[in-house]
């Protein structure tokens, strides 16, 4: 069996606890509960005819009081960054997230999740900037935690990059 850590990484109230608990149990809840400190879930998904175990860390979101721990993301194989459609700074702090676990821990597998699509009649994120963003090779996904709307594809593409990459690895250590 094929176990694989995976990050939950953004802003507070972004959506991170919701889009877990409708990917791992089904279900959402109307009520805002702060995650404190980190909290893991796990599922499995089959990807390619292969199970793969999420260990999937839910991580206290980042704001000017908080400060985002980095080193929770040590040992991760890829990492969903989630932004709040309906508020565009956001989008500007999954990007400075991005950045810097980039610069810790090198180039992981990621998907953007811009969550909240159910609301997107209020968006203050602009299609232009999610096409930016996959423009520049992004994977970017938009979701609904309370309506369960392409929560499963984000999971599934961090697990098929996670695969994906696994075997590009061993093709790389292969020809060396």
């Amino acid at each position: 069996m094929i176990k694989k850590k995976i990050c939950m990484v953004g802003s507070f109230g972004v959506g991170k606890t919701s889009l877990v608990k409708r990917f791992v149990e089904s279900i959402f809840g109307e009520r805002y509960l702060t995650t404190v400190g980190v909290k893991i879930d796990k599922k499995d998904v089959v990807v390619d005819g292969r199970t793969v175990t999420l260990a999937i860390w839910d991580i206290a979101g980042e704001d000017d009081l908080a400060e985002f721990r980095i080193a929770n993301v040590r040992g991760a194989s890829g990492y969903v960054l989630v932004a709040d459609g309906c508020r565009r700074a956001s989008l500007e702090k999954a990007v400075d997230l991005q950045e810097r676990i980039t610069a810790s821990f090198g180039p992981l597998p990621f998907v953007l999740v811009v969550n909240k699509a159910d609301l997107c009649n209020e968006w203050e994120i602009q299609p232009d900037a999610i096409a930016a963003l996959t423009g520049e090779g992004w994977h970017a996904i938009e979701a609904s935690a309370k309506t369960g709307d392409a929560v499963e594809q984000v999971f599934h593409t961090l697990a098929k990059d996670m695969l994906d990459r696994d075997v590009s690895r061993v093709v790389e250590d292969d020809e060396e």
